[in-house]
């Protein structure tokens, strides 16, 4: 059976269904009007439909064009994708990809990020940095990075996510997963932390954050929301030192839930009630980048990646 029409018949109904004028889409195709107009005359011959109707202001898809338009908007994403992956399989994704990572490189999935934008495009380079999540949509605005890793509160007030940043406007921000922070307290305080709403627990010892971490932010809108203020006794950045000094019970810190639980059967230490502090592991980019062929390729390299998430 000969095919209903080929790759250029389908770009050019697609563009006039899009621009409702055979003349604006023959200049966007840098084709002549009488070549469009026979190729939208041979398609509607070949399927045995009416695709346009003509009004005052142009051409209207009918409800079979409006159906085959789907499909024909499906067939030529599937080859410009099949385009993309063929580009990628001869090395044309080149240059250097700049990505800002953040806490354990095994809970966000790096190795096999990093495995996959290898093996879809050999000669592209990755540098990594490693910072605090609230810190990336800043590097992103000052082209100190590509894209990067983020956490965010999925509770926080709308207008106010990355990290307070106002840039997340320009932002895209590409969930991966979803987990939960508990608070940990050293071993033996069950009974100093059992009960406690956020108006006691402020009153604590806590090990802060930097404002940009996922930690404050969390944790600010409850104390904020409770009307106190945290008793801050130190003040730490990294994941690995909060850990150590709950440890040695110098106060609470949150944690990601996996790891409390472990730290909770294996030495002992304290996870207090049934906080539970939701959060959300993403990836972003510039939306204004993101069709770049380096980021795009990343984008599809996550999805690949986190398939089981999404």
């Amino acid at each position: 059976m000969r095919p209903l029409a080929d790759l250029r018949t389908l770009r050019s109904f697609v563009t006039v269904a899009r621009e409702g004028n055979v003349s604006r889409a023959a200049e966007r195709l840098h084709l002549t009007q009488p070549a469009v107009s026979l190729q939208l005359k041979r398609l509607a011959e070949e399927a045995g439909l009416e695709l346009f109707r003509r009004t005052a202001k142009g051409l209207d898809l009918t409800p079979d064009g409006e159906m085959l338009l789907k499909k024909a908007e499906q067939v030529l994403k599937a080859v410009d994708e099949l385009g993309q992956t063929a580009r990628r399989m001869t090395g044309s994704v080149r240059g250097t990809l700049r990505i800002g990572t953040i806490i354990d490189p095994d809970f966000i999935r790096l190795g096999s990020f990093l495995a996959g934008l290898l093996e879809a495009a050999p000669e592209l380079r990755t540098e990594l940095v490693q910072g605090m999540s609230g810190d990336v949509p800043v590097r992103l605005d000052r082209g100190e990075i590509d894209a990067g890793f983020m956490l965010e509160d999925p509770g926080a007030v709308q207008g106010t996510a990355f990290g307070g940043s106002a840039l997340a406007t320009d932002l895209l921000f590409r969930p991966l997963t979803s987990f939960a922070y508990r608070i940990l307290a050293p071993a033996g305080w069950q009974r100093r932390t059992a009960g406690l709403d956020w108006t006691g627990l402020a009153r604590l010892p806590w090990i802060g954050t930097p404002p940009r971490s996922i930690h404050s932010r969390l944790l600010d809108r409850r104390f904020e929301e409770a009307g106190v203020v945290q008793n801050r006794v130190a003040l730490v950045d990294q994941e690995p030192s909060m850990l150590a000094m709950v440890r040695s019970g110098v106060g609470l810190s949150l944690c990601r839930e996996a790891i409390a639980l472990h730290e909770n059967q294996v030495r002992g230490m304290t996870i207090v009630g049934e906080h539970r502090l939701p959060a959300t592991l993403g990836f972003s980019v510039a939306t204004s980048r993101m069709e770049e062929p380096s980021l795009a390729l990343a984008l599809q390299t996550l999805e690949r990646v986190w398939a089981s998430e999404f």
